[in-house]
Formats: C-alpha cells, sequence, structure tokens
C-alpha cells in the first residue's frame, strides 16, 4: 500500500467472499475454525480499495487468488496471493495495458470470520534491499516474455528486473514464503515481511547464484511456474508449469499433453523432473499444486471458460491426485537449452502417453479427487480457479483469481460472471472430499 491510511482502509474493509461446499451425496462435517454452513454470498459485500477508475469502470484491490496456503503457525489463517497487477491485453500485437503500473504483487493474510474471510494484513513484496517489486515483464534473458507494457496513454512503460508475475505459494514453517512465477521462471524466497531473501531461475541473474534447468526458459509466455508447494517434511519445493514448453518451438509442440513438474531441493539446490499429462491440449491446463506427503500431490487442471448452466456439462475444473513414485526422471545431465533429448525429440515433442511409453518414459500417475463442475452447487461461476489449499485429508480450499474485477480487450470493462450477472470477487470454497486423499 502506498501510505498508512489506504492500508487501514483496505484492512478495515476487505472482505473475500466465503463459501462452503459439500460434495454429492457426502454431508458437510464442521471443522475447528471453519463455519459448518454459509447458506448464500452476501449479495452486499464490501469492494475492497479501488485502485484506479478506468472509463467508469472501478479496478479495485482484489486479485488475492492466485494462491491460497494455510498459516502453518496460525490456524484458521490464509495467506492468498496476488499476481502481477491489473492489466489487460492492449491492441497493439503482444501488448498489455497496466492500469496500475506501480502495483506491488502482494501476500494477504486472512482469517475466517463469522463466515467470511477477513483480511487482517498486506505483506509487500520487495527486492533484497527493499525495493517494492513490480509487476512489469522482465528484461530480454531474464525472464523476459517480449510483452509491451503500455499504461493507459499508451506510453511505454519499459521492462524491470524487479518484475514478477507471482502465482504460486508455499509457506515455510520459519513463516518465509516461497513464490513461483510466469515469467522467468524465477523461484523467490521472501522472508515473513516480503523482502526477498534468493532469487532463482535459469539464467543465473537471481540473487543467490543458483538456478533452475535451462530448459525452462523456453516456457509459454504467460504459461510459466503457475504451481508451487513445499513438501510436508519442509525440505523441497515442487513446482508446475501451467502448460507444455515451447521447446523447441511453438510448431513443433502443436498439440502436445506433456507438462513439466520441477522438485528443487532447498539445501542442496539439487533438482529433479518428471512429465505431468493434461487432458486435453486446449487446456489452459495446470493452475496450481498442492503436496498430501513427500510424493503425492494434488493438481489443479482447468479451462479458462466461465460456469453457466448452459456450459456446466462441459466446464473443465478438476483436481486430481499424482504420484512421483515410479515416474521417470527426465533431467538432462548436461543442463541442455532444451533438456534431454529422445530419439531427437524434446520431451514435449513426444506429445502423448503413448509416445513416451515407447521411449520408455512413465509420466507421474494421476487419479480424478473433485471436479468443481459438477460438485459446486448450483454451478462453480469463475474462469480462473487457480489456488489450493489442503487444509485436512478430506477438506480442501479452492480460490479464483477474479482479475481485480476488470477484463476486456484494449478498453477496460467491467468483469463480469455470466451465472451470477455480478462482478468476479474473490471466492474460497472449502470443499469437503468424498474420500480422503491419504
Amino acid at each position: 500500500m502506498k501510505n498508512r491510511s489506504l492500508r487501514q482502509s483496505v484492512v478495515a474493509g476487505l472482505v473475500v467472499s466465503l463459501v462452503v461446499a459439500s460434495c454429492i451425496d457426502h454431508r458437510l462435517s464442521p471443522e475447528p475454525g471453519f463455519p459448518a454452513v454459509v447458506d448464500a454470498i452476501n449479495p452486499n459485500t464490501f469492494l475492497p480499495n479501488v485502485l484506479a477508475t478506468v472509463n467508469g469502470v472501478q479496478v479495485y484491490n482484489g486479485g488475492f487468488g492466485s494462491a491460497i496456503a494455510a498459516d502453518p503457525n496460525d490456524p484458521g489463517a490464509f495467506f492468498m496471493l496476488t499476481d502481477r497487477g491489473p492489466n489487460i491485453d492492449g491492441t497493439v500485437t503482444n501488448s498489455k495495458v497496466f492500469a496500475v503500473p506501480g502495483f506491488v504483487p502482494q501476500i494477504g493474510k486472512f482469517r475466517v470470520k463469522n463466515g467470511q474471510m477477513i483480511l487482517e494484513k498486506i505483506i509487500e513484496l520487495k527486492n533484497s534491499a527493499g525495493g517494492k517489486l513490480n509487476g512489469l515483464p522482465n528484461p530480454v534473458n531474464q525472464g523476459g516474455t517480449g510483452e509491451t507494457a503500455l499504461d493507459l496513454s499508451g506510453n511505454n512503460l519499459g521492462t524491470s528486473v524487479d518484475g514478477i508475475d507471482s502465482e504460486g505459494m508455499a509457506v515455510a514453517a520459519d513463516g518465509s514464503f516461497w513464490i513461483s512465477d510466469e515469467y522467468g521462471p524465477h523461484l523467490v524466497h521472501f522472508d515473513a515481511n516480503g523482502n526477498t531473501i534468493e532469487r532463482i531461475n535459469p539464467f543465473g541473474s537471481g540473487t543467490g547464484g543458483r538456478k533452475i534447468p535451462m530448459v525452462f526458459a523456453t516456457r509459454r509466455p504467460n504459461r510459466g511456474m503457475e504451481g508451487l508447494t513445499l513438501t510436508p517434511d519442509g525440505k523441497t519445493l515442487v513446482g508446475i508449469m501451467q502448460f507444455p514448453l515451447y521447446n523447441p518451438s511453438t510448431a513443433a509442440v502443436a498439440g502436445s499433453l506433456v507438462t513439466r513438474i520441477l522438485t528443487f531441493d532447498i539445501a542442496t539446490g539439487a533438482t529433479k523432473q518428471y512429465v505431468y499429462l493434461i487432458e486435453r491440449a486446449n487446456l489452459q491446463a495446470n493452475s496450481e499444486i498442492t503436496a498430501i506427503t513427500n510424493t503425492t500431490f494434488l493438481v489443479l487442471e482447468r479451462d479458462g471458460e466461465y460456469g453457466t448452466d448452459a456450459t456446466k456439462g462441459t466446464l473443465f475444473k478438476r483436481v486430481y491426485k499424482i504420484d512421483l513414485t515410479g515416474a521417470t526422471d527426465i533431467s538432462d545431465p548436461n543442463n541442455g537449452a532444451n533438456g534431454k533429448l529422445y530419439a531427437g525429440k524434446t520431451v514435449e515433442e513426444l506429445k502423448t502417453g503413448a509416445a513416451l511409453q515407447a521411449n520408455g518414459i512413465v509420466p507421474v500417475s494421476k487419479s480424478l479427487a473433485l471436479d468443481l463442475a459438477t460438485e459446486i452447487s448450483p454451478v462453480y461461476p469463475h474462469d480462473k480457479a487457480e489456488g489450493m489449499a489442503l487444509i485436512t485429508p478430506t477438506l480442501l480450499a479452492v480460490s479464483n483469481d477474479d482479475d481485480f474485477g476488470i477484463g476486456g480487450v484494449g478498453t477496460y470493462v467491467a468483469k463480469i460472471l455470466p451465472a451470477t450477472n455480478t462482478i468476479d470477487k474473490n471466492r474460497v470454497y472449502f470443499i469437503v472430499l468424498k474420500v480422503p486423499v491419504k
């Protein structure tokens, strides 16, 4: 926040809607610290502080649904993450129009209270010198996406080494945060106050000198490391790429179902890579990963469609349980730009499970754990289910990215949910699973 009075107004007023949902044919069980039942969303829920008004459209400081994680040291409290800030596609090819170029990506600390999620604290993300981060694209060869960032007047905002498109988040036992993004991709370690401790990427341009494999630099722009989690033993970060890498090129991987999971040993920096097969090539694909055990995880896989009565039969918002046990480590010992090759092809070029099998590659196993499209009543209305936290073996929290309540191409418009004809806002769905995941 830019000043103390603004921070106070946000903390006093911001409410993230809370929904407690029971899966079909399964009775909701009260959990300590959580309401047993919330009958409806309050239609008069307070909208958070307005960051800007563009052509009469309010751009508000929501955006807290990119990730959600329980506070390991404060039962009933959750941390939620924004992305790079309010922006829309411009009319110039590969351009983005930023309504608030100085927006600082941030973590909100929320608590379940009286059937709502109440914001208690905002933690702005900062570099190692304490300077505030921003959401502008990175420079070339340092995580750049090739995007042109514009302000509302069409001026070029340039690039920034402090830019981050924060998407995945894990909270360590010591209260520090690990965050992944869609730019570099970067893995960034922040202390409890949001100061950068270490920044890790394929280029070696971060702090600390450690790297992740070079192949991850071929990520598709805006489809980077969307999900991140920490194993229960606190030793290993596990990140998942949203979409198949453009490896070696966009055309070469057309129709590929191959996405990558990266494990990163925090103590040694050692990495491993595994294949996760998405269900369809036309999905927005993987939004989140959250740990169950040190080897089993939940993955949130989705399309980009809004839920309505008409789309309920085709809507794709699913959670899969996966297991790394027995999967092939596809790491390249030479750390080549395209990773390990199989019969001269990249893993992404193999595209399907059959081709992987023919080359001796076993992807992670997966089985359906939850279908949001069929088990949220009357309908899951959001386009972007993005955050996920496992609270107990049978209780799952899912949050949505509300895009700060705006959308449009070239011109800012309000982001309206077709199912409810209301502005999209952050909601957290606490869902009781039919079958415990462990």
